[in-house]
């Protein structure tokens, strides 16, 4: 089994590798591979020197699987050159999940989608992985009608320049900027770019790709997505209405038996979801669970998860580990 991980010197690039180490994924080779500016490069991983290499050098040592976390643009150049000498991509960039012809893939939703022709898999977005978590169980319950969805999320999903951003402001420093506003002790109502229909990117891959996930393209979703100076993961306000009606002790009973989610909700003793607390947690973290009395069938939650981990890395590892065992690699 031989692993390349794509971006490894990024953010999420080197919580890939921590994940892989935390679940003991096993491989016989593994290859750090980045731009070719950082080629070159050493790094020390597990108590071993590694010399980073570039895109080309990793194609012609044909990966059995490569986890991708280097933008979308190089996506669309690379991942189709590793797929064509047989390895398994694993891309966590936006540049696959709305291609007709490609998986979205959440393990505990629909990992069984995979087959071993299916050599792009993209990861989905941070935002929505958490989201579709939680709405999975309830979903194939109640059937959801409608989603309002409003995000509170971390810098780190912007990556390190948008981290020393906040980190120079906070400081009273001089850097390079990755938002076009100050975002110590600021709120931006503004992640990633503004499309024609005025929402932007990010708040749309929410709604296509809970669609997509779900296979369930009659629901109804919008978003609102807001970036907060916080480090340790994203939340997410998230308002359900159903056709069916349920009972409300029913909702942490479903949340808690899906595997990965757990429920937070004891609001005597003030416990519920936050991001300091998800931190390096590879969980999804559901609380403030109750009624939405103004509407019939209508539900509030608050979830949380650690963007970096479940949002990114740790899924692209929970799918690699499902082709293992399934036998679709390798």
């Amino acid at each position: 089994m031989k692993i390349a991980v794509i971006g490894a010197t990024g953010l999420v690039g080197t919580q890939m590798l921590a994940v892989l180490k935390e679940r003991n994924f096993k491989y016989n080779e593994l290859l750090l591979v980045a731009s070719e500016r950082s080629a070159g490069k050493k790094m020390i991983y597990n108590g071993k020197e590694y010399t980073v290499i570039g895109m080309q050098d990793a194609v012609n040592q044909r990966p059995d699987i490569a986890l991708f976390s280097a933008g979308g643009t190089t996506s669309l150049e690379w991942a189709p050159k590793f797929a064509e000498v047989g390895t398994t991509v694993i891309d966590n960039s936006s540049a696959w999940r709305m291609s007709p012809e490609h998986k979205l893939i959440v393990p505990e939703i629909n990992a069984s989608e995979l087959s071993s022709t299916d050599k792009i898999i993209a990861n989905p977005n941070c935002s929505t992985i958490q989201l579709v978590m939680a709405l999975a169980p309830l979903h194939q319950k109640y059937d959801i009608k409608r989603v309002v969805i409003s995000t509170y999320q971390s810098v780190t999903g912007t990556g390190k320049v948008a981290v020393d951003q906040l980190m120079n402001e906070r400081n009273g420093a001089d850097g390079p900027k990755a938002y076009p506003h100050q975002i110590d002790m600021n709120v931006l109502p503004h992640i990633d770019v503004f499309t024609e229909n005025l929402y932007t990117k990010e708040e749309m891959k929410m709604v296509n790709e809970t669609k997509k996930i779900l296979s369930a393209p009659k629901i109804a979703l919008t978003a609102t997505a807001v970036r907060l100076p916080v480090m340790g993961g994203h939340s997410e306000s998230v308002n359900v209405e159903f056709h069916k009606p349920f009972e409300l002790k029913e909702i942490p009973e479903l949340l808690s038996a899906m595997p990965g989610v757990i429920v937070q909700d004891d609001i005597a003793n003030n416990i519920y979801p936050m991001p300091l607390n998800s931190h390096n947690r590879d969980e999804v973290f559901v609380g403030r669970i109750r009624r939405d009395e103004s509407i019939e069938n209508g539900l509030n939650l608050w979830i949380v998860a650690d963007n970096l981990r479940k949002g990114a890395a740790t899924n692209a590892v929970q799918i690699a580990e499902y082709l293992v065992n399934a036998k679709l690699v390798g």
